[in-house]
């Protein structure tokens, strides 16, 4: 649960309203201007305490027409917007970063005391299955956004047809992945091999042309979506997505073949698409991809915030790689609240499916309230 800062206590109770400095020209900020992070930021305007719209790190505060702050990378700033200018974070120049909000009400046990298992991520440490499934589970059933962020080792680790039960499912918001999770998985559809490797692993012959031969159909075809119409893709991951109306973002890089038709090969648009989503995830699941990951992590906020209702809630993020590196740099990246699980993406796929079927058929027995059933 998030603990809201008590804004009533003495050290805040000499707090300025921020301080804004108008940009000097397009795409510039003016020197001393704030640097965001991802975590909850209040700014005190005309002596209120507010959390800006569109949080994320990186990136600096504007002001708004109806005084509320909102956060924007430095390239949209135009000239003449109000910027917020500091430094501090404790609140003294009218910004507060509330770093402890989100971190829990856990005993952290005696400073100093000899514990075992006392790393942040590891592959010894148990996963929590059960919690991980009530949160998908949790987010379907509210109409929430949970944005999947996937590596090409997922098709050649066998999650491929896992995968496309989740979106079948509808526990998945969006899809972001590079061309190649794209590809492999089409050439699993039309050719029966992912990067020329049959099902048990083993290339067969020809099989290093295969993913082009898939990426020729699509392109002939004229998009992943007319394939799928013109029924040269009939099952997997893409398909899934196509028919059940799910959208996915392919962020194109420099090695790709092809690419596919629908790969966003310009950096900035790429980002753009992501973002959109981004700003809507209420949770995230990273697995076996460290670029598309860390990308990721650096656009969202540590929290999933209702300007309406002004609720705050923790934004639940999960990231699965086979090794402890993976997690650690995406955390050490700034994405802190990632919870790691140590293990091939194919296992985790499988477990989690299991678990999550468990809580979504605990849930369905459960007696329903007049305001449920209503």
């Amino acid at each position: 649960m998030y603990r809201r800062p008590d804004f009533a206590q003495p050290r805040f109770a000499g707090s300025p309203d921020a301080r804004w400095e108008a940009a000097p020209a397009d795409g510039v900020l003016p020197e001393g201007f704030f640097s965001t992070t991802n975590l909850p930021t209040y700014v005190r305007v005309d002596g209120q305490w507010k959390l800006p719209r569109r949080p994320r790190m990186d990136s600096a505060l504007v002001l708004d027409a109806d005084r509320v702050p909102r956060v924007v990378e430095a390239r949209y700033v135009r000239a003449g917007e109000p910027v917020a200018m500091g430094f501090a974070e404790d609140g003294g120049e009218g910004i507060f970063v509330h770093a402890t909000g989100l971190t829990g009400d856990a005993d952290p046990g005696p400073e100093g005391e000899f514990k075992f298992m006392s790393s942040e991520v590891s592959r010894e440490k148990p996963t929590d299955y059960t919690e991980m499934a009530r949160v998908l589970v949790d987010e379907r059933a509210r109409g929430g956004h949970v944005v999947w962020v996937v590596g090409p080792a997922v098709l050649h680790s066998r999650g491929r047809d896992t995968l496309a039960w989740f979106v079948r499912e509808g526990y998945v918001g969006v899809l972001f992945g590079g061309n190649a999770v794209a590809v492999h998985d089409i050439e699993a559809a039309t050719l029966g091999t992912t990067l020329g490797m049959n099902n048990r692993g083993i290339p067969v012959e020809g099989g290093h042309a295969f993913h082009m031969r898939a990426i020729n159909r699509v392109r002939r075809a004229g998009s992943i979506r007319a394939a799928v119409e013109q029924g040269i893709i009939t099952d997997g991951i893409m398909h899934s997505l196509v028919t059940a109306g799910v959208p996915y973002v392919l962020a194109g890089s420099i090695r790709d073949d092809g690419p596919l038709p629908d790969t966003i090969t310009d950096v900035i648009a790429a980002q753009e698409a992501m973002k959109e989503h981004t700003l809507r995830a209420t949770a995230v699941i990273m697995i076996a991809t460290a670029l598309h990951s860390i990308a990721t992590g650096n656009m969202l906020p540590s929290y999933v915030y209702d300007e309406a209702t002004g609720d705050v809630r923790p934004l639940s993020t999960i990231c699965v790689d086979s090794s402890e590196f993976v997690v650690s740099k995406l955390k050490d990246r700034g994405t802190h609240q990632a919870f790691g699980v140590i293990t091939n993406a194919q296992d985790f796929l499988h477990v989690l499916k299991h678990y999550v079927e468990i809580e979504a058929a605990r849930v369905a027995a459960e007696p329903k309230t007049h305001l449920q059933s209503a």
